[in-house]
């Protein structure tokens, strides 16, 4: 048995070593800077990704230990990030002008002093709830028959906000929200979550035995399939939205019709709770966005959401993932979407955690738009997933 070294000794070796290497990545940095004024000269782009998989799969052939080849390859993969982002250093000194949504958001607005907010649906919606949630009790908000009529309210200047749902916590993105962002080209500012507690509900003093349909929306009806399941004479009737569903069991006046919507909608309409949480998921939460037209700062924010579209190509959508990590950024939420007229193509909607005015901010948004087809800030905001409870 070999005789145990000194852990000083031992420390001192690998001082010397970390000198050694440290010294050789910093004549590496400045190769990589002639790389990029000969890619600059011949208009060559900074990824590679033939040429990475060649140097990745060379350096692991150095070693026989099949452990160590992998760690060689995670140490390259850093290592040429960090050689890609001194590159974009340098040849982003040769832009002529900064990307466009730097020009955007220096021109950022204020909040709205006392806002017309609009949202999805009719008062008792969660939709309303998340509004009251952001602004206040006292906020001046409208309800609108479809998503699009909130982001034309926007367009035309008769609304100052739009509160939407875009994700659901059990069933994931509201697509069509997304899809109706990227149409308008208009910004998140603020976000809120409501927790979802579905009640059914019927005309004051209703009973039970006396309910022969239920109405909700589509998504109130399956989140409730496994309460509604013990009573299966019920026809269940889908409706575009709860709250409206509480609506027309109101202006109905019909003893045998229910509906399945919030505690709030029982309030607005004077509906009877006969049942509360009859939902089966008693976490499920709806985050809302806060959408408006100009890009706005306001103060805490720590969130940054973008959308990017990648070459098709090897190793793009790596090399996004790696400007993240070698930066340090907490990357929370990845969601493509596929590319109008184009296909097989995607854009990716990412968020996270940043505030666009934090030193070095800049050029990390500057790499990431140099390494992406298309690149678009779509909002900076205060993170809010707390549990807010609809009421």
């Amino acid at each position: 048995m070999s005789e145990v070294k000194d852990i000083k000794y031992l420390r001192g070796q690998i001082d010397i070593i970390d000198r050694q290497m440290v010294s050789l990545f910093r004549q590496r940095m400045e190769v990589s800077k002639d790389v990029a004024a000969y890619k600059i000269a011949n208009g060559v782009p900074v990824l590679d990704p033939e040429r990475e998989r060649q140097v990745l799969e060379a350096k692991a052939a150095m070693v026989e230990d099949p452990q160590l080849k992998t760690d060689v390859a995670k140490l390259y993969e850093t290592i040429m990030s960090m050689s890609r982002a001194c590159q974009r250093r340098v040849m982003r000194d040769q832009e002529p002008e900064p990307p466009g949504f730097f020009r955007q958001y220096a021109e950022t607005l204020p909040p709205v002093e006392d806002p017309r907010v609009v949202y999805q649906g009719v008062p008792g919606a969660y939709s309303e709830e998340a509004a009251v949630n952001f602004f206040g009790p006292q906020v001046r908000s409208q309800g609108l028959n479809r998503f699009e009529d909130a982001f034309e309210a926007l367009a035309c200047g008769e609304a100052d906000y739009a509160v939407l749902p875009i994700e659901n916590s059990t069933t994931g993105a509201i697509r069509q929200v997304y899809d109706l962002l990227l149409q308008y080209q208009f910004y998140l500012v603020g976000e809120t979550t409501v927790k979802v507690e579905h009640c059914l509900m019927a005309l004051p003093g209703v009973k039970m035995e006396e309910i022969t349909h239920v109405y909700s929306h589509e998504q109130g009806l399956f989140q409730s399939d496994r309460f509604l399941d013990r009573h299966p004479d019920w026809v269940r009737v889908p409706q575009l939205d709860t709250a409206g569903s509480a609506k027309y069991v109101k202006e109905a006046g019909d003893r045998t019709k229910a509906a399945i919507c919030s505690q709030r909608a029982a309030d607005v309409y004077g509906l009877q709770i006969l049942v509360r949480g009859v939902n089966h998921n008693r976490e499920n939460y709806t985050r809302f966005a806060v959408i408006r037209a100009k890009p706005e700062l306001r103060l805490g924010s720590d969130k940054i959401t973008a959308i990017f579209r990648l070459p098709h190509q090897s190793g793009s959508l790596h090399e996004i993932l790696t400007i993240f990590a070698v930066n340090g950024l907490n990357l929370v939420k990845l969601e493509s979407r596929p590319v109008a007229g184009r296909k097989w193509e995607y854009m990716f909607v990412v968020e996270f955690t940043g505030n666009l005015q934090a030193p070095g901010m800049d050029a990390v948004l500057r790499e990431l738009d140099q390494s992406t087809d298309q690149f678009r800030v779509m909002g900076n905001y205060a993170a809010n997933l707390g549990t807010q409870d609809a009421v």
